[in-house]
C-alpha cells in the first residue's frame, strides 16, 4: 500500500490534532493533505517520536499524532519504553515503514531484514501496538485511535512510491514560530515571551 493513501484516509479525521511529521517526503505529503500551521515538521531523523510524546505530555487535552517512518524510529527506539511508561492517552504513534532511508539514498533499513517495529513496541510495554496490512485496515485502526483515549502504535508497511506534490511552504524557523503560535492561540495560552527593551531618554 502507498503511504499517501493511507495519509489520505485520516486527513479530514485529525481535525486540530497537533501533527508532528518526521523528516523526509512524508511531511510533503501530509502538508498537501491536511495544510495547517498545527503541523510541525521535524528535520532532526529520529526525533519525531519524542517530540510528539513531549507535546503530548505537556498537552494532555490535545490529541497529538505523530508520523514516523522506520529509518527515524529505527534511530531512536528508546523513546518506545518512555512511551510505554508515561502512557500519554492522547498520542497515536504511525510508522510509515518502507524498509528504506528513503531521504538518503533509499540504502535498507533494519526492517527490510527482519526487525519488527511492532514487536519492538510491544515488548516495551505499549499494550496497543498493532501492524495493518491494507488501506483500509489502517483508516479503520487509525479512526480508533483517533477517536479513543488510549496510546495506540500503528505500524504500516507500505512501497517505497512517492506522490508527488508541492515543495514544503516555508523553512523549519517559520514553521517552528507558526506552530508555537497556533498552539498559544488554540489553547489559549502563553508559551513565548519577548520582554521589550527599557526605553531610555
Amino acid at each position: 500500500m502507498k503511504r499517501f493513501d493511507c495519509l489520505g484516509k485520516i486527513a479530514k479525521a485529525a481535525s486540530d490534532a497537533l501533527v508532528v511529521t518526521s523528516a523526509g517526503a512524508v511531511t510533503l505529503e501530509w502538508n498537501a493533505l491536511r495544510p495547517s500551521d498545527g503541523n510541525f515538521r521535524v528535520r532532526t531523523l529520529g526525533l519525531c517520536s519524542s517530540i510528539a510524546l513531549g507535546m503530548a505530555l505537556g498537552l494532555p487535552q490535545r490529541k497529538v499524532i505523530a508520523l514516523d517512518g522506520d529509518g527515524s524510529l529505527l534511530m531512536n527506539l528508546c523513546s518506545l519504553p518512555t512511551m510505554a511508561r508515561m502512557e500519554p492517552k492522547n498520542l497515536v504513534h504511525i510508522v510509515f515503514d518502507n524498509e528504506v532511508y528513503e531521504a538518503s539514498g533509499s540504502k535498507q533499513t533494519a526492517t527490510a531484514t527482519g526487525t519488527d517495529l511492532v514487536g519492538i513496541a510491544r515488548a516495551a510495554g505499549i499494550r496497543q501496538a498493532l501492524w495493518t496490512h491494507s488501506v483500509d485496515e489502517f483508516a479503520g485502526v487509525a479512526m480508533e485511535a483517533l477517536n479513543g483515549h488510549e496510546l495506540f502504535f500503528i505500524g504500516a508497511k507500505v512501497t517505497t512510491e512517492r506522490t508527488e506534490v508541492p515543495p514544503y511552504p516555508m523553512d523549519e524557523v517559520e514553521n517552528k514560530y507558526r506552530f508555537i503560535r497556533h498552539v498559544e492561540k488554540t489553547e489559549k495560552i502563553a508559551i513565548l515571551k519577548t520582554n521589550l527593551p527599557s526605553s531610555y531618554t
